[in-house]
């Protein structure tokens, strides 16, 4: 590039861009924010959320009767899905017990107020993980699209402004051009972090929540009969369950 070759680039096409190409610029900027904000607090609140069902399931199992455990949860209140599941479906069982049916929602057998507690549970931990992906999978789809917007916005302008300059070499054109495809980058830039992100949350749920329904399935025969279904040999080991009829 000569001293007479006016210089190109990214702060070349931001001093040269007009509010429109700014507005989808600080857009996209925004959207790239929420986007990695997303990801990486919904990552770390999985990573956090396994560890601690993982040591709430080594103590769920160990204990000696579901006493032992509404006592802990008690305690301490529940702080992952497996635990607040267990402490819904406890105070169900119990509610049912001890005060029968009082209003329509407890209609039917324990068994079956427990069973419509659990799939409530299940349910708000569903929309709980699935909160924020709606704006990971807007991003994802329409970020490429936005910055296309850009760039063809850029190319208009950069060919007019070389039509009334009456300069069309190579040389000239290819600059301007050159500095609107930035958008179309940006715009990639932007949208495949959202989709990768959105993919490894979307599988990290769907995991979690076929775990927590298995799970919902042992805890159900817990409070129904005091045993757990081995689901493998077909085989039912009675355990030690306070209460269980």
């Amino acid at each position: 590039m000569d001293a007479a070759t006016p210089g190109i680039g990214f702060g070349h096409f931001l001093a040269q861009a007009d509010g429109v190409a700014k507005f989808i610029l600080v857009l996209m900027a925004v959207a790239s924010a929420a986007s990695w904000y997303l990801i990486v607090t919904k990552l770390v609140s999985y990573a956090r959320a396994k560890r601690r069902s993982s040591a709430f399931l080594d103590f769920f199992w160990n204990a000696p009767s579901l006493d032992v455990v509404a006592a802990q949860i008690e305690q301490k209140h529940p702080d992952e899905p497996f635990s607040h599941l267990v402490y819904h479906a406890i105070v169900a069982s119990r509610h049912h017990e001890r005060h029968g049916i009082n209003r329509l929602n407890e209609a039917g057998s324990s068994s079956d107020f427990v069973t419509r507690t659990l799939r409530k549970t299940i349910d708000e931990e569903t929309a709980s993980l699935e909160s924020g992906l709606t704006v990971l999978a807007s991003v994802g789809s329409t970020a490429p699209f936005v910055g296309l917007l850009g760039t063809v916005w850029g190319i208009y302008h950069a060919l007019v402004a070389i039509g009334v300059s009456g300069a069309g070499t190579l040389d000239k054109v290819a600059g301007p051009v050159g500095e609107a495809l930035i958008m179309t980058a940006i715009g990639l830039a932007v949208a495949i972090p959202a989709v990768l992100g959105y993919n490894l949350i979307v599988r990290a749920n769907r995991l979690t929540l076929a775990q927590l329904d298995a799970f919902a399935h042992d805890l159900f025969a817990f409070l129904g009969t005091g045993a757990k279904i081995d689901s493998a040999g077909g085989n039912v080991t009675p355990l030690k369950v306070s209460g269980a009829r």
